[in-house]
């Protein structure tokens, strides 16, 4: 699955990079996210628990970021395992564009999930992920906005 948007956040680019390099920031945006680890300025590790369709599951999993082109862009990869429920891949392109005073914030993610998950149907994982993608850069434009 593909997933691409962008959001206009009312914060310099460095504060919006900050933000996104920031574990409590990210923590608190992240839905489900009870735990957020950084291990080094590349690699975070996290414990979210999630509920896609009837199958509720606690994914623990790690997050690596590619820094070489930041601020303006930067990439992430990333996976998790969810015991019998399954797991989930993948990774985003990030560009941050500066528009005057605020933030052009596009990204491009893609996924992979596999298990009892994926038995679940492409149309509600791709809804479930879409939805959880909104819910962070709401979570998320809010909070750095709100940081002003």
């Amino acid at each position: 699955m593909e997933m691409k948007d962008e959001i206009r956040i009312e914060a310099p680019r460095d504060r919006v990079y900050a933000a996104l390099n920031d574990p409590d920031v990210l923590k608190e945006c992240i839905p489900g996210c009870e735990e957020l680890t950084k291990n080094s300025d590349e690699e975070l590790e996290a414990k979210v628990t999630l509920k896609i369709g009837p199958v509720k599951a606690k994914f623990g999993g790690k997050v690596t970021l590619d820094k070489s082109q930041a601020p303006g862009h930067f990439s992430l990869s990333g996976e998790g395992s969810g015991g019998v429920a399954g797991f989930a891949k993948g990774g985003a392109d990030v560009e941050l564009e500066e528009d005057g005073d605020a933030t052009i914030l596009r990204y491009t993610a893609k996924a992979d999930v596999g298990g009892k998950i994926a038995q679940l149907g492409s149309r509600l994982i791709n809804s479930t992920a879409n939805r959880l993608a909104g819910q962070f850069f709401s979570n998320f434009k809010d909070t750095v906005e709100g940081d002003a």
